[in-house]
């Protein structure tokens, strides 16, 4: 009996670890077929049947198209990093700094993007860009993604400011600095691998983003998403299996970066906790 009983806990975590590893292998799955397919020597979407051919990842690199639509992507992506981190961060300081039940109410507000339905955001969106004439233009597509981006930065920066010794800013303002002196030259340099974070996934979200842009823009604005929606209604070109990937590889390299600047933080907090000790 009670070697059954010890035996029930590995019993139990095996059984959990293969439920993961099935979870795992059904989303990886449609990902793995993806790469086959781009190389297809088919006109059509299919599995590559005399032999190999990277004429598709070459059609994405000569078609004006489709080089437009990954040259929008990335400026779009871009500008609203950029906006989004900005922003962001000076909420999670300003937040982090005020510390006060007003303060947790705005950062639950910050949130509300990630809660609510990316349809109903769209729709909303779209009514509101009708009265401000911003609809099929760079600036409401770049302001919509950056919204949607904004919590992201949020999140990750406010973990930072949670690993923060606050006796650095006191002693930064015992010692003359000002307010944003102190911001500039001790809380941001201490909370920049969550910026970087934050960053790293805004950019991934409005790099992925379709159903804002299906909303909002038609004919001016032509992201990667939009044209590979486009492409899959109108004809079957194995293309957009080309995209898809250099997509994927693009958001593989970007969640690497943020894996190693979380695993950075977490050594620098090890280390300040031994400093402490």
């Amino acid at each position: 009996m009670a070697g059954f009983a010890e035996n029930r806990p590995s019993a139990g975590r095996g059984v959990l670890y293969g439920c993961a590893w099935a979870v795992l292998s059904f989303l990886m799955l449609p990902m793995a077929i993806v790469f086959p397919i781009s190389v297809t020597d088919r006109r059509y979407l299919s599995l590559p049947h005399d032999g190999i051919s990277f004429a598709h990842f070459g059609n994405l690199l000569s078609n004006p198209k489709w080089v437009a639509s990954l040259g929008n992507s990335f400026l779009i992506a871009s500008a609203s990093t950029v906006i989004a981190v900005g922003l962001g961060t000076l909420c999670a300081v300003g937040c982090w700094r005020i510390g006060s039940k007003l303060s947790e109410s705005v950062r639950s507000l910050m949130l509300a993007p990630l809660i609510v339905p990316t349809i109903i955001y769209a729709l909303g969106v779209y009514r509101f860009w009708i009265q401000l004439d911003l609809l099929d233009t760079y600036v409401g597509v770049i302001i919509a993604h950056a919204v949607t981006g904004l919590p992201y930065v949020v999140i990750t920066v406010s973990a930072s400011l949670a690993n923060f010794d606050y006796r650095l800013e006191q002693a930064a303002r015992n010692l003359g600095a000002g307010l944003w002196q102190t911001v500039r030259m001790v809380i941001l340099p201490n909370v920049m691998p969550g910026i970087l974070s934050g960053s790293i996934f805004a950019f991934i979200h409005s790099w992925d983003e379709l159903v804002v842009v299906l909303f909002i823009a038609s004919r001016k604005v032509f992201t990667l998403p939009r044209m590979m929606w486009d492409g899959v209604n109108e004809n079957l070109d194995p293309t957009i299996a080309a995209v898809a990937v250099v997509m994927m590889a693009v958001t593989l390299c970007l969640l690497i970066m943020e894996l190693s600047l979380r695993a950075r933080r977490e050594r620098q907090a090890q280390t300040s906790a031994r400093g402490d000790e």
